[in-house]
């Protein structure tokens, strides 16, 4: 066996997945962006592989992900469309009201739970959730979906003297938040952290994604009027099905004018109840600056 030989199969197949990937997001851009119009015919595989240099499995698989992602639909005898509309459902998340937006998202959607156990915390947790020594934490892992399709993997650690008001198939069904207050506990206010982050094997695997896609990244910890933790959470979103959005206004004196966030009004919806609302003194968003 060459030199040649060797060295160019393992190369190969591993630069083969990366341009795939490069295609799907090119023309996924091209095609959100409008620059491909809804009910556009795609050039054939033999002309995309030609116009862009690869090969025609490399495009096959860019168009699979853009079928998986409801971006295109595959017509036999007629050739590949794109749809009027992507057809995969998001969640938009409230900023200005998060905590009780969670509650109501968690009515709104299901939840897969894949882990549920009681373990000695870390001491970055221990510090959080300003635990005393020797306190343990409930550990969950849950995936929610809407519509069916995966678009958040949730890991929460919650105090053990919390986490036994509730059962592993409560955690199931109810949102924990709502759990939390059934318990008499008491959101008074929140921390929250968002980044970016790339999507491991298992949480790759969890959202049907690539190892190595990008993710929205949140930590929140919530406190209860006596400044102890209640809830310690770490969410990584899918950025194309969640968003944040905020609506803001001008506040403030002239020479001390200020965008300030203004809440949505609240929709119910038949399967949304209404209810009480969660108190909220402070959300902080930290900003890392590269230079």
């Amino acid at each position: 066996m060459s030199k040649h030989t060797i060295w160019d199969g393992p190369l190969v197949s591993s630069v083969e997945p990366l341009k795939a990937r490069r295609l799907f997001l090119l023309l996924r851009d091209r095609i959100l962006s409008g620059d491909i119009g809804p009910n556009t015919r795609l050039p054939s595989e033999p002309l995309l592989a030609q116009e862009h240099g690869v090969s025609r499995v490399t495009v096959r698989r860019a168009l699979d992900k853009l079928a998986d992602e409801g971006l295109i639909e595959r017509r036999p005898g007629s050739g590949t469309f794109v749809n009027t509309r992507p057809t995969s459902a998001q969640v938009t998340a409230d900023f200005s009201n998060v905590l009780t937006h969670l509650v109501e998202m968690g009515r709104r959607t299901d939840v897969k739970l894949i882990s549920f156990a009681y373990m000695a915390p870390t001491p970055a947790l221990t510090s959080d959730l300003k635990l005393q020594p020797g306190e343990r934490v409930q550990r969950s892992v849950r995936v929610r979906l809407i519509d069916g399709q995966p678009f958040s993997y949730l890991i929460t650690h919650v105090p053990e003297r919390i986490g036994i008001s509730y059962s592993e198939a409560d955690l199931a069904s109810t949102p924990l938040l709502e759990l939390l207050e059934r318990s008499g506990i008491v959101a008074e206010r929140a921390q929250q952290i968002i980044g970016a982050t790339l999507a491991g094997p298992e949480v790759a695997a969890a959202l049907d994604l690539e190892i190595g896609a990008a993710l929205l990244s949140m930590t929140r910890i919530v406190y209860d009027p006596s400044g102890r933790g209640i809830e310690h959470l770490q969410a990584l979103y899918r950025p194309d099905r969640y968003s944040l959005n905020m609506d803001l206004i001008r506040t403030g004196a002239n020479g001390a004018r200020r965008w300030s966030p203004v809440e949505r009004p609240r929709v119910s919806t038949p399967k949304t109840k209404s209810i009480p609302k969660t108190r909220v003194n402070r959300v902080s968003i930290q900003r890392r600056t590269t230079r």
